[in-house]
């Protein structure tokens, strides 16, 4: 069994941020989204995967590498446009070949990650098993209709206008590779992609079964800043390390904080969950709950919490607190005592800034 993963894609809903990132690599709790989907792959025994890239590949390549510090043998395919996900399993059929293979989108995350998942699907022996999650706005996602029971995928429809349902596709499938011919058959959509829904509803037209796989625990697709930082919350949530009480430089700690490699903590309190990168330096200053902080960062006289900080990144002299941030790599905020006393601001497309 292989691994297809898609990480391509424009990263409009974070501008300014993908603009120069890839939206795979933004870090929850410092780690890159892309990296939490190729350990969830591994862990589940497969080891050979194919990763699908575009306009940001040079980047997702220089991050990932050859896959060996995963324990995988990763493939890059190029996809000259972001042409549907459909689209992404044609041009990987060469890589697939006639082996049964999970599709993972690179910027979702899955609790409990994917073992169960193929182990259930390889077990089913099934065309293939799609996951679901319920959800307030389906008209958003792919949705799919179930059959009476709930063991039959009947219909699915790709962000359709009066949905039946609230069952919305999480962005990991699992296919046979009947899948092909499927892919093979259907055109593109009204907004030209090939829709990986209307393939699937290819399967269930043949005939083949689709099993559905109803998603009990959490599932984030960290495409919009809101969910990035939830996402951020909920895996903190899951750090393991206590620390509590002072620390050299007069710091205080409470609660569950990873400190990287060389992290000063002078005059200041950190109150978890937070993680904190190495080399990065925290000086008379408050790092609140659900904070993860890049590595090399400096932050002095200032508050922050319920955000992300990438590395390199300086926070000096703000006044008031900094909440539900996400601040880019090698940024700068800092406070000015030039005259005439006015807010400056430096500001890329399709941001957002808020002032009290």
């Amino acid at each position: 069994m292989k691994g297809l993963i898609l990480s391509g894609g424009k990263g409009t809903r974070l501008r300014p941020l993908t603009h120069t990132s890839a939206k795979q690599l933004v870090p929850v709790a410092n780690k890159p989204v892309l990296f939490y989907g190729i350990e969830s792959i591994v862990a589940a025994g497969i080891t050979d995967i194919g990763i699908v890239v575009g306009d940001t590949g040079g980047e997702i390549r220089a991050a990932v590498g050859d896959g060996g510090a995963f324990g995988a043998r990763v493939t890059y395919l190029e996809q000259e446009a972001p042409l549907g996900l459909a689209h992404a399993v044609k041009i990987a059929r060469g890589f697939l070949d006639d082996e049964p293979f999970v599709m993972y989108l690179g910027d979702n995350l899955i609790a409990g990650g994917i073992t169960s998942l193929v182990d259930e699907f390889r077990e089913l022996g099934c065309a293939a098993q799609i996951l679901l999650a319920e959800v307030p706005n389906p008209e958003q996602f792919g949705v799919a209709e179930l059959a009476e029971g709930g063991e039959r995928v009947v219909r699915l429809v790709e962000k359709p206008p009066e949905p039946k349902s609230n069952l919305a596709l999480v962005g990991v499938y699992m296919f046979s590779p009947e899948i092909h011919e499927s892919v093979d058959r259907i055109r593109p959509s009204a907004r030209g992609e090939l829709e990986i829904t209307d393939a699937i509803q290819d399967l269930i037209d043949r005939g083949l079964d689709v099993h559905p796989h109803q998603v009990r625990g959490w599932w984030k697709d960290t495409g919009k800043l809101a969910d990035v930082l939830e996402a951020n919350r909920i895996v903190l949530e899951t750090l393991d390390v206590k620390r509590r009480g002072p620390v050299p430089g007069g710091g205080v700690i409470e609660g569950r904080v990873d400190l990287g490699a060389g992290v000063e903590i002078v005059d200041s309190l950190v109150r978890g969950p937070v993680v904190i990168g190495a080399g990065a330096t925290v000086r008379h200053a408050f790092v609140g709950p659900y904070t993860s902080i890049g590595e090399n960062c400096r932050l002095e006289r200032c508050e922050i919490e319920n955000s992300i900080v990438l590395a390199g990144s300086e926070i000096l002299d703000i006044p008031g607190r900094i909440d539900g941030s996400l601040i880019g790599k090698d940024a700068r905020l800092v406070r000015t005592d030039a005259k005439p006393k006015a807010f400056r601001f430096m500001v890329g497309d399709h941001s957002l800034v808020e002032v009290p």
